[in-house]
């Protein structure tokens, strides 16, 4: 498989788990020894049980999940992808539309070893 369609076809199984909001799905795109930062200016999450964490109330506070992306840049060891997603909160019915960008490495089996994003939300 080609390098790009490497990044795209995790970056698919990635945003399309989160838009079916099926949590376990998406931890599954992850190594259990992901390097996972959910704000690029905190530290990254301890263990993967803080990953975890993160993504089990996905299902409980998001709803009609859009998204598209496009890889703006990629090596063997990093891809960059813009993304953008629009997304209905739960609490209080607020869309919400993101801009933003994942930074990503993957191992030999597909999984995400490094994961880092920012973003800006309307």
């Amino acid at each position: 498989m080609e390098l790009k369609q490497k990044y795209e076809k995790w970056t698919k199984e990635f945003l399309e788990s989160w838009k079916e909001l099926d949590w376990k799905r998406t931890l599954e795109t992850l190594d259990k020894n992901v390097e996972y930062y959910e704000n690029p200016i905190d530290k990254p999450c301890s263990n993967f049980e803080e990953v975890t964490n993160l993504w089990s109330v996905v299902a409980d506070n998001q709803k009609a999940i859009d998204y598209q992306f496009e890889i703006v840049a990629y090596t063997e060891n990093v891809c960059i992808i813009n993304w953008q997603m629009t997304r209905t909160m739960t609490k209080g019915n607020i869309k919400q539309e993101i801009d933003g960008i994942f930074q990503i490495t993957l191992n030999e089996s597909g999984k995400c070893t490094f994961f880092k994003q920012w973003r800006f939300t309307r």
